[in-house]
């Protein structure tokens, strides 16, 4: 049961990423076509940091599974030894 949920948080991470790269691209263009406020400079800088911004969170969600996986993983070697 366990590794459902993880899995499933797994696909959850992979479809909020994507979600979030479509949000900043479309963020981007409307900051450019804003009348008024917006402009070229405005969207430029809304990609860059935007990008930034999903790839730091993405980085830090998988970065969480990598730690659970890593623990899992240790916790069954240290399992293995003990058991020798």
């Amino acid at each position: 049961m366990r590794d459902f949920f993880i899995n499933s948080f797994e696909k959850l991470i992979g479809v909020l990423v994507v979600l979030m790269a479509l949000g900043v691209l479309v963020g981007s263009v409307v900051a450019m076509l804003a009348p008024g406020q917006g402009g070229i400079f405005a969207g430029l800088l809304f990609l860059v940091f935007g990008s930034l911004y999903v790839i730091l969170m993405g980085g830090f969600f998988y970065m969480a599974l990598g730690i659970y996986h890593n623990t899992r993983r240790s916790a069954e070697a240290l399992e293995r030894l003990g058991n020798k």
